[in-house]
């Protein structure tokens, strides 16, 4: 999409994965090719990013599940929203985080006010 903008005619750009410049999040490239044309264009895959699914596929989330006794483990399922640069995405995914160890109390805080 960028890739129109700067001039090129080409309509058909083939996008790869976002590549980081170190380690496996931050900032980075992505390398397009349309017939003898290539380009770069920068990118970011953030650091928190689920790794799994790349950060070109985007998800709408339900809410995380209850707790499984037996695995210490909640789940929660994902679809595909978007798939950016032409990535292969799968359609649905799952995700599990371990269950937390805090009880949540419900009150935010108390605190009186004393007038004098």
């Amino acid at each position: 999409e960028k890739a129109k903008k700067d001039g090129s005619k080409c309509e058909d750009w083939c996008w790869g994965p976002c590549v980081p410049n170190s380690k496996d999040c931050g900032l980075g490239y992505r390398e397009g090719t349309c017939k003898d044309e290539s380009k770069k264009l920068k990118c970011k895959i953030p650091c928190n990013w689920k790794k799994k699914f790349g950060a070109d596929c985007k998800y709408k989330f339900e809410s995380w599940g209850g707790c499984n006794a037996q695995t210490g483990l909640k789940t929660r399922s994902g679809i595909l929203k978007k798939a950016l640069y032409n990535a292969q995405c799968e359609e649905i995914v799952s995700v599990t985080k371990p269950c937390s160890s805090k009880i949540k109390s419900k009150s935010k805080g108390q605190f009186s006010l004393l007038l004098s």
